[in-house]
């Protein structure tokens, strides 16, 4: 049966088909399929739909038509109980809401031994992996022999970048590069600057013409040797007591003092300290590590301010506190003849802000200070004292070459 309708280009066709079933019981069943036509005529489309409304369903070639209406749950409970073990581990169900000991389909059926011994476990293990033939193999080993086909790497073309680096250097240069040897290659290409290329060891021997070693090449690793120790410093022979008596005595040829690593006793450094007020000849004064502190450190700020002939004073690695730092730097201001002023790590690494500002004001304030040795940690104080520095150099140097 069919009909169908126009409307101006477009065309609706409708086609039924009637089949007629006899089931077992002797009644006729009857399947109506109905197949819908779409067909649209323009001037440069034409568009063709067929619609089924009835599809037979099928698991591996068989219609599933006739179990759609049977009911799952009854036909379970004729089940006997070893029929659902069968069934359970066929089916895996995939629901994330169970647990994964239910949705897995393997149960174990042993009893349990006991605890877990790790020890007899292992040994188990071995033995059985001992016991256990290797696998032939289809071709023995031989030394020096190839099994199987050797994987030869595709020739790759040149990329743009490697036919830019392609230089045509003449033919002198290329007989030179092509008869070099490849020590004479690594010599190369220290002196060209290619660090990467070789190791510190071939580099070094480049460098000072000491010459490769054979057989190294780009490849080679560096080794290990053992390093030439250096010389212990040899102890500072200084005789305090004689100095003390060279300074009283203000002797000219004492015009430099190097008291280092030698630990002074209060006692000595007063000694000292008062023995420079009265000198005239001394220029250089050293007293790094030698446990001055804050008392004798004021006594060295007093000492500052009235000796004119010191130069430079090194007091690193003492126990002087900021205060007396500043102390210190304050005294260079009243002679103006120090150009060298050396404390730092001093028991107390960070000095602070305050601190810090203060030296640098008293030392924009110095005409003469050419070289201040102090940790300063804010970048202001840092950048202020540098400047300040850098004028004080070209100054000096502007002075003699108006003198010379």
């Amino acid at each position: 049966m069919g009909d169908s309708k126009m409307g101006g280009e477009n065309e609706i066709l409708n086609d039924e088909t009637h089949e007629e079933e006899n089931d077992d019981d002797g009644e006729i069943r009857r399947k109506v399929i109905r197949k819908t036509t779409y067909k649209i005529d323009e001037n440069t489309t034409a568009t063709t739909t067929m619609t089924k409304t009835m599809t037979a369903r099928k698991l591996y070639g068989k219609d599933l038509s006739e179990y759609e209406h049977m009911d799952v749950d009854e036909l379970l409970t004729h089940l006997s109980p070893e029929e659902l073990e069968i069934l359970s581990k066929d089916v895996d169900p995939d629901d994330n809401l169970l647990p994964p000991d239910q949705r897995c389909s393997y149960a174990c059926e042993k009893g349990s031994t006991g605890p877990v011994n790790r020890k007899q476990l292992i040994d188990f293990i071995n033995k059985i992996a001992m016991e256990t033939p290797d696998r032939p193999e289809l071709k023995p080993y031989i030394a020096g022999t190839i099994r199987g086909k050797k994987w030869i790497p595709p020739i790759m073309p040149m990329s743009k970048a490697e036919e830019e680096i392609a230089i045509d250097l003449g033919d002198e240069y290329e007989n030179a590069l092509t008869n070099a040897s490849e020590e004479e290659l690594v010599d190369l290409a220290a002196i060209l600057g290619f660090h990467s290329m070789m190791n510190q060891e071939q580099y070094h021997s480049s460098v000072v013409n000491k010459g490769q070693k054979l057989g190294l090449g780009f490849h080679g690793t560096a080794k290990a040797y053992q390093p030439n120790p250096l010389p212990f410093e040899p102890p500072n022979l200084t005789d305090i007591e004689k100095s003390i008596k060279q300074i009283q005595a203000d002797d000219y040829n004492l015009t430099i003092l190097n008291l280092n690593n030698i630990q002074l006793s209060d006692h000595q450094f007063l000694s000292l300290f008062d023995a420079l007020k009265s000198n005239t000849h001394l220029e250089i004064l050293s007293l790094c590590n030698t446990g001055l502190g804050d008392k004798p450190g004021l006594s060295l700020a007093d000492v500052l301010e009235k000796n004119a002939t010191l130069r430079s004073i090194n007091v690193e690695s003492n126990n002087l506190s900021p205060s007396t730092l500043v102390s210190l730097v304050k005294s260079l201001l009243s002679q103006k003849y120090m150009e060298d002023f050396r404390a730092s790590n001093q028991r107390q690494q960070t000095l602070g802000n305050k601190i810090e500002t203060d030296i640098t004001n008293l030392v924009e304030q110095n005409p003469t200070i050419l070289r201040l040795g102090l940790h300063l940690e804010y970048n202001d104080a840092r950048n202020r004292v540098a400047t300040h520095l850098q004028r004080n150099l070209d100054r000096k140097r502007r002075s003699k070459n108006r003198i010379g």
